[in-house]
Formats: C-alpha cells, sequence, structure tokens
C-alpha cells in the first residue's frame, strides 16, 4: 500500500512546502484539491488556488511523490485547457502525475454562478465523460475533433504525448454491497483506479466494504479479459491518533485490496497548516 497526504488549508507557498514535507518524510503521494469558490460571500469565504498551478510547483521541488488532486471536478473545467494543463504539471514532474476525477458539487460557484455550466447530476456525469474522452483523446498526438452533448470543438493536436503515454484517471465510484453498483463505477472500471465512497454516507469505506468492492472489480475485469492492467483502490480519509488502531486498519485494508491510503483532513477548526505539516513530518503510518 501506498501513503498520500491531503493539503487542505493554506497559502500556495505552504501548499509547497507540505509538498517538499511529503517527499522528506516517506510519503508517496502530495494531493491538493479543486474548487473555485466556496462557503459563504464575504468574512466565510474559502481560500481557494488553482490546482494545477499548485502541482506545477509542487513537481519543482520533489523528485518522487506522486501528484493530484482530491478531486478534479472535471465538468467545471474547459477540456482543452484542462489537457494543457495536466500535459504540463506530467512533464515537469516526469510523468508523476494523477487524475483522481468527479463530478464536482454544484455549491462551487465555478459551478452555480456561470450560466451554462451543467448542474443536474446526470449532465454533470456526462460532461464528465466527453471530458474524458477528450482528454484521452488529446494524448495520442494525433489530430482529432468532438462532437460530444457538453464537449464541442473543432480540430485539436497535442503532438507532445504524456511521459508515459497516458495520465492515470481514478474516477469517483459509488460503492454499496447491498445494492448493484451505479454507473460512476463501472466508469472507473475504463480507467485506471477507483476512489470509493459509500453511497449515501460520508463514511471511510472499511475493510469490509473495500473486500467486497475488489471482489466485484476482479470479477467484471475478468469477465472483460482486463485482469493484467494495473488498477488502484485508493481510499480516502483520516486515519485514528493513536498508532496502533491506525497500522491495525491499514494492515486490514491492505488485507481487503486497498493500494493507497489518502491521509485527507477537512475540519478547518483542526486542519491548520502548521498541523498538516506536523502530521506530514511524523511520517506515513507504521505498515
Amino acid at each position: 500500500m501506498r501513503f498520500g497526504f491531503v493539503s487542505s488549508f493554506g497559502t500556495p507557498v505552504q501548499h509547497v512546502e507540505l509538498a517538499r514535507a511529503c517527499e522528506e518524510h516517506g510519503w508517496d503521494g502530495f494531493f491538493t484539491w479543486d474548487g473555485v469558490s466556496l462557503g459563504e460571500l464575504g468574512e466565510g469565504a474559502v481560500a481557494t488556488w488553482d490546482p494545477f498551478g499548485i502541482l506545477a510547483a509542487a513537481a519543482a521541488v520533489t523528485e518522487h511523490v506522486t501528484l493530484g488532486a482530491m478531486v478534479f471536478a472535471l465538468p467545471r473545467h474547459r477540456p482543452w485547457e484542462l489537457a494543457q494543463r495536466a500535459l504540463t504539471v506530467d512533464h515537469l514532474s516526469g510523468g508523476r502525475l494523477v487524475l483522481p476525477v468527479g463530478v464536482g458539487v454544484t455549491d462551487d460557484r465555478g459551478f452555480s454562478s456561470v450560466p451554462g455550466q451543467p448542474l443536474a447530476l446526470r449532465d454533470r456525469a456526462a460532461a464528465l465523460d466527453e471530458t474524458l474522452a477528450w482528454l484521452e483523446r488529446s494524448w495520442t498526438g494525433e489530430p482529432f475533433a468532438a462532437e460530444g452533448e457538453h464537449v464541442r470543438t473543432g480540430e485539436f493536436q497535442f503532438p507532445q504525448r504524456p511521459v508515459a503515454g497516458r495520465i492515470p484517471v481514478w474516477p469517483v465510484g459509488v460503492w454499496d454491497a447491498a445494492r448493484p453498483p451505479v454507473a460512476n463505477l463501472r466508469r472507473a472500471l475504463r480507467w485506471d483506479g477507483v476512489v470509493p465512497q459509500l453511497r449515501g454516507t460520508a463514511e471511510v469505506p472499511g475493510p469490509d466494504d473495500v473486500e467486497g468492492l475488489v471482489a466485484w472489480i476482479e470479477a467484471e475485469r475478468s469477465r472483460q479479459d482486463d485482469a493484467g492492467r494495473p488498477f488502484d483502490v485508493v481510499v480516502q480519509g483520516r486515519l485514528p491518533d493513536d498508532g496502533a488502531a491506525a497500522a491495525e486498519l491499514v494492515a486490514a485494508l491492505r488485507e481487503a485490496g486497498a493500494t493507497w491510503w489518502v491521509e485527507s483532513r477537512w475540519d478547518p477548526a483542526e486542519a491548520t497548516p502548521e498541523s498538516l505539516l506536523a502530521r506530514v513530518r511524523q511520517g506515513p503510518p507504521a505498515s
């Protein structure tokens, strides 16, 4: 199992400092996040930064850690600009970029305050699929055009391909052992990994959830003759503060089939830039 850390709060300089600390203290991945205008207006506004700007700077001060965001809200991005930014960070980092992706949230004013942006979940999901398809075609190095419902463009060409030929994509997927998988989980099967969420809850998937999800993934990929291609199962959440309890949970998740744990702390009352840096300097959990 590999371990990443989300830089959830701070200035751009503090985010980049955290990226450097992740590499220095044994973490495998550094992740920022993707939002435009969130929270209350006025004094309650949340500071947001361009994730690709943060990741470009992080690429310049690190050599080994995987770089990404939890998660990129792809339907809000213009595909041609997304492709250029992702390709730039991919090359700056020597191929260390990954793209965890989702439909975004409509309380981001990049959706709700911009006419023409997809708001309904169905529309955001369709826009996500079309944006991913556009992005993948941009990696071929060949000229292409698109004529979708949400993404329509004339010809583009990105003659420089990603370092490894493509950039890994990890879509968010909803898992519920009691009900058949929904479309966004099947979407993940077409790509390189999944960031699982439990249906209807903010709880972190536990070992039993991950075990059921991995069994379903392996069965589906076997039917599709796709079992040999690498596929990541990326669990994000906050580990217990007690070291022994954290190690026990990590071991159980690994046994269940998780390939990444991404430490994600979103409570601004306790997840200050200073406390995040202090936790990173303690290193990843014992495994």
